[in-house]
Parts: C-alpha cells; sequence; structure tokens
C-alpha cells in the first residue's frame, strides 16, 4: 500500500512518520498466568500537524480459523515526539491502567520502556513493560514484554499488522 507523507508533518514527528495510517492484522499472546491466544488488531495513527501522534488500538480474541471469538483490549493515548527521535507514549486501557513510556525512534523501528503504570483498584497487576515497534518490509511488527502478576518482565504478546 503506497504512503505519503502529510504535508503538514511536524518535524519531530518524522522519525514516527512511517507508522500514520491504519493497520490490521494478527497476533499471538501468551504469559504464564494465562492460556495462549490468538487476536485480531487494528492499530490507527494519526496527526493534525502538532508533534505528537493520536493514537488508538482495538483487538479481539480469534479461534483457531481466524473467526472472532469476543472483543478484548482497547488503548487509546498519544505519542509525543521531541527532537533528536525522544518519544513519550502516554497510554490508557480499558482494563483500567494509565501508562507513561519513553523511548527512541529512528530507522523504522520504535523502541519504549514504561516510566510510570497507575492502575484502578479493580485492575489486575501490573508493574511495566517494553514495547519494540519495527516498520519489516512494510508491515508493523511489534512485541510487547510485560511485568505482572509476580512475573519477571518476559514476552507477552506480538503481532504483524499490514497497512490499510
Amino acid at each position: 500500500m503506497p504512503f505519503e507523507l502529510p504535508d503538514n508533518l511536524h518535524p519531530h514527528c518524522a522519525p514516527v512518520a512511517w507508522l500514520l495510517g491504519t493497520w490490521q492484522g494478527n497476533g499471538h499472546g501468551d504469559y504464564p498466568t494465562i492460556e495462549p491466544y490468538q487476536f485480531g488488531q487494528e492499530l490507527i495513527f494519526t496527526h493534525d500537524g502538532r508533534p505528537f501522534l493520536h493514537y488508538f488500538s482495538r483487538a479481539w480474541i480469534v479461534d483457531e480459523q481466524g473467526e472472532k471469538v469476543r472483543d478484548a483490549a482497547l488503548e487509546t493515548g498519544f505519542l509525543r515526539c521531541g527532537e533528536e527521535g525522544k518519544v513519550e507514549f502516554l497510554l490508557t486501557h480499558n482494563t483500567g491502567f494509565v501508562e507513561i513510556w519513553h523511548g527512541t525512534a529512528e530507522g523504522g523501528k520504535l523502541e519504549l520502556t514504561t516510566d510510570a503504570v497507575a492502575r484502578t483498584e479493580t485492575a489486575k497487576e501490573y508493574t511495566g513493560g517494553t514495547r519494540l515497534y519495527g516498520n519489516v518490509e512494510g508491515d508493523l511488527l511489534y512485541a510487547f514484554d510485560m511485568a505482572a502478576m509476580g512475573q519477571a518482565l518476559q514476552p507477552h504478546a506480538w503481532a504483524r499488522l499490514q497497512r490499510q
């Protein structure tokens, strides 16, 4: 799918501009405290000329044939772009978490680490994570490692998404 940079792209957003648009695909999840699962996902990154991208993600659990079983995670937030590829990612989740991430973007790669996590009284224990997003052969690949439920940081979810 062809991709064009927007005319109003803020210069600080250049290292993450490849993320702009809508992405869809499939992924896998696993963790010691849950059964392995497969999911479908849609990510949307938009820009309005200011030094950030707006982010929205929705996921759904799928069965072995790829058919939707039920809705799953929702995330929304802002990828704030600073100078020299420095980024901050503010995320809110339907499961009762808010997170502040920091990291760097360069050459089709975005690496993030949690700086702070807050949760509601009813949310499960979650203490931090890392995220890696990459542009691989025109697709968006990502991996999310998580520390939660008394477990050390380890792989939790990964996916390959295609530009729509």
